[in-house]
């Protein structure tokens, strides 16, 4: 195990801050992935699963088993960590920018020009010949904040990688994963052996998320370039949803570590006998077909259904009732699927975010993501 640290961009005199990863299995393997937790760093189910990962790594790697690199970022937002403010992590937005952590990452739009002269029909040198591209422009990106060099640390680390997981959690919520449609045939294993209830598929979610930095870059240069000069799926990248953030414990924690680990041998990325795929729980759904719901009034919140419910058109979900006038609001739902996410309040103004249902038939576009 080969722990590293990029230094942050400090914001003020006094200050400063570091990306930890951790390096394992040997480097010239031909395959690389790359895990992180906790980009909205008060996301600790994600956080305690890289602890119990990251011991097992090691113990594969002393004995040999490794097949891959593999690079783990147990604390990929040390920002958001130090934003704790009357008692409570401020973890999703950055307080200096406003920024959601997971938003707004680079996007390289001249790399096609660029690629187009250079790339040839040897699927895999185009590989390499873009990798190459892609790390000539993360090195000319001079970030002006500690944000924008948090965010260069993460690319600079993950922009070569094959696999890309990124591990979140919501606020209250089934185990559940979003990925690409080109991704999803090597991601149901993953989706398989985490147990996830709900697998919501989008090539481009809107916002300039982390995973689909990586996968969407891949996925326009197969648009944008011509058949003679084929692009592979150079980077396949996923979001895992850790349940919710109270769902703390090493029981789930250890089961979360074991299914990657089951994942990385049946990728072949750890030596061994894949384990028989589970059962998948519930077949993936577009992201555009997930009904998200709002609170039309304020009030007290009251939840009629319970994370992972298969849900009925016209099912309850949420009462909303209001102190003063004794008056109850009932929202139900317009789609039959997986109740998969809900937020923690109890309490709701008016528009604020309720909860989310898979859905089959897509029916939202724009920027899918919430904000």
């Amino acid at each position: 195990m080969n722990r590293q640290s990029i230094p942050l961009l400090s914001p003020a005199i006094g200050t400063h801050r570091e990306l930890v990863s951790f390096h394992f299995g040997p480097t010239d393997s031909g395959q690389k992935i790359y895990v992180q937790a906790s980009l909205h760093a008060d996301e600790t189910p994600a956080m305690l699963t890289t602890v119990l990962l990251k011991r097992r790594l090691a113990e594969l790697e002393k004995a040999g088993a490794l097949n891959a690199r593999i690079v783990l970022v147990p604390v990929a937002n040390p920002v958001g960590l130090g934003q704790y403010v009357l008692g409570q992590f401020l973890g999703r937005f950055d307080l200096g920018s406003g920024k959601n952590f997971n938003r707004h990452f680079a996007q390289f739009p001249k790399l096609a020009a660029r690629a187009r002269d250079l790339l040839g029909g040897d699927v895999d040198m185009n590989r390499r010949i873009i990798r190459d591209l892609l790390a000539a422009e993360l090195e000319a990106i001079k970030p002006l904040t500690e944000f924008e060099s948090l965010q260069l640390a993460m690319l600079k680390l993950s922009y070569d990688a094959d696999v890309v997981i990124d591990l979140h959690c919501s606020l209250e919520a089934a185990m559940h994963v979003y990925t690409s449609e080109a991704a999803w045939p090597e991601f149901e294993p993953l989706s398989r052996y985490l147990g996830a209830q709900a697998s919501l598929l989008a090539t481009d979610s809107g916002g300039a998320a982390f995973d689909e930095t990586h996968s969407l870059l891949w996925w326009k240069l197969q648009q944008d370039l011509p058949a003679d000069k084929p692009v592979p799926n150079g980077a396949i990248a996923v979001t895992v949803e850790c349940r919710g953030q109270r769902d703390v414990s090493y029981e789930v924690a250890q089961e979360d570590a074991d299914a990657l680990i089951d994942y990385f041998v049946w990728r072949k990325a750890i030596r061994g006998e894949a384990k028989p795929l589970p059962p998948l729980l519930s077949p993936a759904t577009p992201l555009a077909g997930s009904e998200q719901f709002y609170a039309p009034v304020s009030g007290i919140l009251i939840h009629r259904a319970t994370i992972g419910d298969t849900i009925r058109v016209g099912q309850p979900l949420f009462d909303i009732v209001d102190p003063l006038t004794d008056e109850t609001t009932t929202v139900s739902s317009n789609t039959e699927g997986v109740f998969y996410m809900r937020r923690a309040i109890r309490f709701v103004t008016a528009g604020a975010p309720l909860g989310r249902v898979t859905g089959t038939q897509p029916f939202r576009t724009g920027v899918l993501l919430g904000a």
